[in-house]
C-alpha cells in the first residue's frame, strides 16, 4: 500500500506533467499562429513586390542589371547633371492628379489656385537626365504624369498608363527624379514611386500613396490609403466616410494614424514585432495579444486594416 507522502508526491508529479503539457501546447499554438502570420506578411510582401516588378504590358515594372555601366563621359565626383520639367494644368474637382515615379521622392502641398502645378527635378552623375522623359496623359479620371526612362529593349518601349498599367524597365540609369506638386482643394492625389519617400501635407482631397523603399507622410481633410515595404507610415485623416476598406501596410516600419474624434470603424491591426495602442475605446472582438487585435470603434461599419511586420501600430485622436 502506497504511503500518503509517496501518494502526494506522485499526484504532484502528475499535475506537474499535465501543467507542462498545457504550457507546451500553448507555446506551440502561439508559435504556429505567429508562423502563420509571418507567412501572411511574406505573402503581402511578395504581392507588393510583384505589383511593382512583374514585367508585362499591364504592369509597372522595374529591373536592375548587375552589368557594369558604360559611360561615354566621366564627371567629377561632385559634378551633377541636372534638368527640369514643369507642367501646369486644370484637373477638375473630384478627378485625380497621379504621379508615377521610379527613383526619386514625391511631395505634394496645397495651392489656393485652380491649377495643378508640377515641377520635376532630374539629377544624375553618370546618365543623361535629358533622356528621361516626363509624359503627361489626360484621361477620363484625371491626369497621369509618368517618369519614363529609356528602354534598353527597342522591341519593348516603356510606356505611361494610369494606375497599375504601363511598363517601366530601368537598367544602368542613375537619374533621380524628384517631383513636387501643388494640388487644389477637391483634386485627389495618387502618388507611386519605387525608391523614394512620399509626403503629402495639408491637402483637401483623398490620397492614395505607394512606394517600396521609403516612408510615407500624409495629412489631409479627406481620407487616405498607403503602402510601403521599407518605411514608416504617418497619416492624419479628416474624413471618416471612406468607401470599402481603408488599408495601411508596411513591412519594416511603424504605422501611426491620427483620426477624427467621431470615427466609427471595424479595426483589424496586426504586427509581428511591435505593439498596438489606441486612444479610442474599442469593443474588442478578438485580441490574442498586444500584436493582434480586432475590434470596433464607435458604431463600427467601415473596415480599417493596419499591418506591419517590424514596427508598432498607434491609433491616436486628432487634435
Amino acid at each position: 500500500m502506497m504511503q500518503p507522502q509517496r501518494r502526494i508526491h506522485a499526484e504532484n508529479s502528475k499535475y506537474t506533467a499535465i501543467l507542462f503539457i498545457v504550457i507546451a501546447f500553448a507555446v506551440i499554438t502561439n508559435a504556429i499562429r505567429d508562423l502563420n502570420q509571418l507567412h501572411d506578411y511574406s505573402s503581402s510582401f511578395q504581392a507588393v513586390v510583384l505589383d511593382w516588378f512583374q514585367p508585362g504590358p499591364e504592369s509597372y515594372a522595374v529591373g536592375f542589371s548587375a552589368q557594369p555601366v558604360e559611360c561615354t563621359s566621366v564627371l567629377a565626383q561632385d559634378e551633377v547633371r541636372s534638368d527640369e520639367f514643369r507642367w501646369t494644368g486644370l484637373v477638375a474637382p473630384g478627378r485625380t492628379i497621379e504621379i508615377k515615379g521610379v527613383n526619386g521622392d514625391i511631395s505634394a502641398e496645397p495651392t489656393s489656385g485652380v491649377n495643378v502645378e508640377v515641377v520635376a527635378t532630374k539629377k544624375a552623375r553618370r546618365s543623361d537626365p535629358a533622356l528621361v522623359d516626363l509624359r503627361v496623359l489626360e484621361h477620363s479620371e484625371g491626369v497621369t504624369i509618368c517618369v519614363v526612362y529609356p528602354s534598353d529593349d527597342p522591341n519593348n518601349p516603356n510606356s505611361c498608363e494610369p494606375g497599375k498599367g504601363g511598363r517601366m524597365n530601368v537598367r544602368n540609369n542613375d537619374v533621380k527624379v524628384d517631383v513636387a506638386l501643388r494640388v487644389p482643394a477637391g483634386v485627389n492625389f495618387n502618388g507611386r514611386t519605387v525608391n523614394g519617400e512620399i509626403v503629402a501635407r495639408s491637402l483637401a482631397s483623398n490620397v492614395v500613396l505607394s512606394t517600396v523603399n521609403g516612408s510615407i507622410t500624409i495629412s489631409t481633410s479627406g481620407y487616405a490609403r498607403a503602402n510601403t515595404v521599407n518605411g514608416e507610415i504617418a497619416a492624419t485623416l479628416g474624413d471618416t466616410n471612406w468607401p470599402d476598406k481603408l488599408e495601411f501596410n508596411t513591412v519594416n516600419g511603424g504605422i501611426t494614424l491620427d483620426l477624427p474624434q467621431n470615427i466609427s470603424a471595424e479595426v483589424k491591426a496586426d504586427t509581428f514585432n511591435g505593439a498596438i495602442s489606441s486612444d479610442f475605446p474599442l469593443a474588442v472582438v478578438n485580441r490574442v495579444s498586444r500584436k493582434h487585435m480586432s475590434g470596433t470603434i464607435g458604431s463600427g461599419g467601415r473596415e480599417l486594416i493596419l499591418k506591419t511586420l517590424n514596427g508598432s501600430i498607434n491609433l491616436r485622436r486628432a487634435g
